[in-house]
């Protein structure tokens, strides 16, 4: 029995739509393997839909992500917009978009893998064997706080203001996810927070504290956001889950990215409780190679696997994905990005085509 599924596409903005090209038909390819069947339709956002509309997240984008089982984002802006107004730029439709949907929960993993051990700029001996999930608040923070903006003060200076704030029930929600996360891994949580000199961050800290009766077989600490950064890049495999809000998380999980090689080999998943997930790469729309067959499409792939895994419970057939990326990485092939010596150069159409003929093995 065949199942179906539609997919919202957002393709974005630089090597979007060559990496979303790429994740399309190896969606398909694995969907004729195991009788699924996928309805995609695409929607725009960021600077194209900017260029289209005039709104970095016209309404109909958002109707049509609601109105899908899951969405599959590549990447926005460019240099193009970056003269734009902030309140007008690719990045606001982003975060229309979380806001939009609800997606309160971004899940970003950092795992070292064999093939690529030798692309971190740290020793081998630090990364080998690193695996750890970021779990960042999405929707509330100091990217949401009010009051926010750029404001005249007396004296005729400009004065700049944004609020970090939490609510006992932000926190506890993101906690919760990031408790049951922890529970399918190793069971080691730790939360990240600046509770010494930060009101904000010693309420999350508390609650955080307090869920954790809850989760007795959960191993609990608690890092400053300093230390953790610090602690990221001196002893990474210390880590197994880290939960934190959004100002930190982004940060952090960024950093965590880069202890793999490459930013462009990771994906990330932001849930909800009702509406549809969204699947995206960590990396950003990389302009400068836009259109020049020279982009890494595996963090989107792999995005793409999440989307199977989490937000359409087919893991069997995220497995066959995944495992499809290490068969072509054992195999050599590599682009610019990951490029090492001894191996095989090759653009984001051969990486497709290889990922493609591998899941056929």
């Amino acid at each position: 029995m065949t199942k179906h599924y539609r997919i919202t596409l957002l393709p974005g903005d630089g090597i979007g739509p060559e990496i979303t090209s790429v994740a399309v038909a190896v969606l398909k390819r694995v969907g004729q393997m195991l009788n699924l069947q996928f309805e995609f339709q695409d929607a725009l956002i960021g600077g194209a839909a900017i260029d289209a509309t005039g709104n970095p997240l016209p309404a109909e984008t958002l109707d049509t992500c609601r109105n899908s089982d899951a969405v599959l984002l590549a990447a926005i802006g460019g240099y193009k917009w970056d003269s734009l107004p902030n309140n007008s730029r690719p990045e606001r439709g982003l975060l229309g978009l979380r806001a939009g949907l609800g997606l309160f929960a971004n899940l970003r993993p950092a795992k070292i893998l064999p093939q690529l051990i030798d692309a971190s700029s740290l020793k081998r001996e630090i990364v080998d064997g690193v695996d750890i999930m970021v779990v960042r608040e999405l929707t509330g923070g100091i990217y949401f706080g009010q009051p926010k903006g750029i404001f005249a003060t007396e004296t005729g200076e400009k004065r700049g203001v944004n609020t970090m704030a939490y609510t006992d029930s932000e926190i506890d929600r993101i906690g919760r996810v990031a408790f049951d996360i922890a529970r399918k891994r190793q069971s080691r949580l730790c939360s990240v927070d600046k509770a010494n000199v930060l009101e904000v961050s010693q309420l999350w800290r508390d609650r955080i504290t307090q869920l954790a009766s809850d989760y007795p077989d959960v191993e609990v600490s608690h890092l400053y956001v300093d230390n953790a950064a610090m602690q990221l890049v001196r002893a990474p495999r210390q880590f197994d889950t880290i939960v934190t809000g959004n100002l930190f998380g982004d940060i952090l999980s960024d950093a965590a990215a880069m202890l793999t090689g490459s930013i462009g080999m990771l994906p990330s998943a932001s849930l909800g409780e009702a509406n549809p997930g969204v699947y995206e790469p960590v990396h950003g729309s990389a302009p400068d190679i836009a259109g020049q067959d020279k982009a890494n499409p595996i963090a989107q792939v792999l995005s793409g696997a999440m989307m199977l895994r989490y937000g359409l419970n087919e893991p069997e057939a995220a497995d066959r994905i995944e495992k499809a990326v290490l068969t072509v990485l054992d195999q050599g092939l590599r682009t610019g990005d990951i490029m090492s010596p001894g191996m095989q150069l090759v653009g984001c159409q051969a990486m497709g085509e290889a990922l493609l003929k591998a899941l056929e093995a």
